[in-house]
């Protein structure tokens, strides 16, 4: 049995590297007059500080949290972060379509998870 370290800490970075990760993938959109090779090289930088987190994350995780259900939370992270930046940065609403398919893939997430 793991520490609550070991259970919490690996979910708080890739919270973490989840807004890296969504700002580097989405956050130039916001910026289209910007050159593209710009927004690459910004978001490779980006990325990096993702990477910076994210490694520790599964690192650490993976000791009480098997490779499936590290991926599965970091998807989960992925789409409420997503929405976050979808809504607040982007203003693009997210609709009940929208909202449907997460729900649908935290079901799969909760097969995950299930003994």
């Amino acid at each position: 049995m793991g520490t609550l370290y070991q259970y919490t800490v690996p979910v708080v970075l890739l919270l973490l590297s989840n807004v890296f990760m969504t700002f580097a993938w989405y956050g130039h959109l916001k910026y289209k007059s910007t050159a593209l090779i710009a927004v690459i090289f910004i978001s490779w930088g980006i990325a990096f500080f993702e990477y910076a987190v994210q490694v520790p994350a599964n690192r650490i995780g993976h000791a009480v949290y098997s490779l499936a259900e590290l991926k599965t939370i970091q998807e989960v992270i992925t789409f409420i972060v997503f929405c976050f930046v979808s809504v607040y940065w982007m203003n693009e609403a997210i609709t009940w379509k929208h909202l449907l398919g997460f729900s649908m893939m935290a079901a799969g997430a909760i097969v995950v998870f299930r003994a």
